[in-house]
């Protein structure tokens, strides 16, 4: 399995495709780069994708320390100029959106183009924490399999919730859930404790696309606007159908509003 070495940690990665330009996923909390197979199976197609799971999260390390964002932030910038000999476009949700915000702000140079996904660019809200915090102890003392029905009504909408058609993939994306060491409470506490960036919004230039799917009940869509008008050019796309895990609820639609932004972002290139 491919690994490499970035800010000292050691994070596992996958290189898909070998297209001229390069798109970077960078995935939510709790989750892997797994949750973005759907997107990896179109978009290999014309771009190299690299997909990697955050240190202490998927197949990458566990670190003593390092799960503040700023710090993630430096791993995903080391991984980035070790993989790639330019720039880059960074597509980050949720956690990786708290990522990809830093990086365009604070490395522009790195990248292409943001693709921000069912994420906030404010600190987890002050009414959220102590629930969170609750929930991050019991994943401490008995696992998050303890814990995985209250946190796929966090992770999913309620349109992919309640379809019994999907039942299979909810079974699923809950095995997956449950696969999570109990070391994850460092990452999750790094999300609990994580500071805002708003302020740094407006120095964005990149092309930049807000994606949010109208039953996000983790970050709701009033954040993403909230993005959306701090981040000067930027497009947002409200994802009918679609909660906090919208690349997995509804991959056919983040699909075609990814390529149909990438398209766009080529033709300003010319």
């Amino acid at each position: 399995m491919p690994y490499l070495t970035a800010n000292s940690a050691e994070l596992y990665y996958e290189s898909t495709g070998n297209g001229p330009e390069t798109i970077v996923f960078s995935h939510g909390l709790l989750w892997s780069s797994h949750m973005f197979r759907e997107q990896v199976s179109v978009l290999s197609r014309q771009y190299r994708v690299i997909t990697y799971d955050h240190r202490g999260q998927g197949k990458s390390r566990v670190t003593p320390d390092g799960y503040d964002m700023d710090t993630l932030y430096e791993d995903a910038a080391g991984l980035i100029e070790q993989l790639s000999d330019g720039p880059v476009h960074f597509a980050g949700l949720s956690m990786g959106g708290f990522i990809g915000m830093r990086l365009a702000a604070r490395r522009p140079d790195l990248l292409r183009s943001l693709i921000l996904l069912e994420t906030s660019a404010d600190a987890e809200p002050v009414e959220n924490q102590g629930k969170y915090r609750t929930l991050n102890t019991v994943v401490r003392w008995l696992g998050t399999g303890a814990v995985a029905k209250p946190v796929m009504k966090i992770m999913f909408g309620k349109t992919f919730l309640n379809d019994p058609a999907r039942t299979r993939d909810y079974t699923y994306w809950a095995n997956q859930l449950k696969q999570n060491k109990r070391s994850i409470v460092r990452a999750v506490a790094g999300v609990i404790d994580r500071k805002g960036v708003y302020e740094e919004l407006a120095s964005i230039t990149l092309p930049t696309l807000v994606l949010v799917g109208d039953e996000d009940v983790a970050t709701v869509p009033a954040k993403a606007r909230r993005i959306h008008e701090a981040i000067a050019g930027s497009r947002l796309i409200v994802v009918p159908g679609a909660g906090h895990s919208s690349s997995i609820e509804q991959p056919e639609a983040v699909n075609q509003a990814i390529t149909a932004f990438l398209s766009d972002v080529a033709k300003m290139a010319i």
